[in-house]
């Protein structure tokens, strides 16, 4: 009677000898399955954000990738290739479901060849190749997934600091000037944007205007008066402007501390405020006209 271990390897190296041989084939006709997948790539309509030229050059290196993960199993290589080039290719537009039917294409075109050199052992050519194929399309899904979403992270950073930019107007007095919906995870990044805003300018005083903030609920009004807190830490004093008589109301009705808030009415009026807490000598004056002759 066989013993069932001598079987099993018996079928691995078979397996293995089998795996040689299909990337044996794949690397001889290199150039022809290359070319069937970069034509089917075009009739798909995929990739349209590149040049035919980008697009065989990209192609060359996710064949030989894929054909090397075949190979060895090792899908690392692939990795940092599949970073590199979402990196590349998501600021031109590119979008997921694109890359995963390029690489399900390639799986396509390169089974096809296998099935037609091997159509006697199609069920161990199956085995064999179907694994692999899969690990590789989700290798790279998911690694240009990941990449999309850093992308997109870094793109909502920026927006979120285009919207609340910290100015200076003059020597330690800052101004941020608040418009649109002020949600939890905006204020969040508001109050490290001013914090680090306050820090490298060394400001005394920081002007906040919400003339632009429609409404604010309880876990905002908390959170702005958290960074008056964090700003008086810092060394500055926090003036409010621009409260609506809505948004006052909610405070009031909310229980928000308005004794730790210096709210003045509007912008003009905490610059002035500003200017005063800062000892700069502000005129009220109207120029006197000067007296008739005759």
């Amino acid at each position: 009677m066989a013993d069932p271990t001598d079987v099993t390897d018996g079928h691995r190296e078979s397996n293995a000898d089998l795996l040689t041989q299909l990337v044996a084939h794949l690397r001889n006709n290199r150039t022809q399955l290359r070319q069937e997948w970069a034509r089917r790539i075009g009739e798909a309509r995929l990739l349209t954000a590149l040049t035919q030229e980008e697009i065989f050059s990209e192609a060359t290196s996710v064949y030989d990738n894929y054909v090397e993960v075949l190979e060895t199993g090792s899908v690392e290589a692939l990795q940092d290739y599949a970073r590199n080039l979402s990196e590349r290719i998501i600021p031109r537009g590119v979008e997921t479901e694109e890359v995963l039917g390029i690489v399900l294409l390639l799986r396509d075109v390169l089974a096809r060849s296998l099935f037609e050199k091997y159509p006697d052992e199609f069920n161990r050519v199956l085995d064999v190749y179907e694994p692999a194929a899969n690990r590789i399309a989700n290798t790279v899904a998911i690694n240009f997934v990941t990449e999309r979403e850093r992308v997109i992270r870094q793109q909502q950073e920026a927006i979120r600091e285009l919207s609340t930019p910290v100015l200076q107007v003059r020597e330690r007095l800052l101004i941020l000037p608040i418009i649109g919906v002020l949600d939890g995870q905006r204020a969040r990044q508001l109050t490290e944007q001013l914090l680090r805003a306050i820090r490298a300018n060394r400001a005394r005083v920081v002007v906040i205007d919400i003339t632009g903030v429609p409404t604010i609920d309880s876990t905002v009004a908390n959170h702005l008066v958290q960074t008056v807190d964090a700003s008086r830490l810092m060394g500055a004093s926090v003036i409010i402007t621009g409260l609506s008589p809505e948004i006052a109301q909610t405070l009031v009705t909310l229980g928000v501390e308005l004794g730790k808030v210096n709210a003045v009415g509007d912008l003009q009026g905490g610059i002035e405020e500003a200017e005063r807490l800062l000892g700069y000598q502000v005129s009220m004056e109207t120029p006197a006209l000067d007296a008739p002759t005759g």
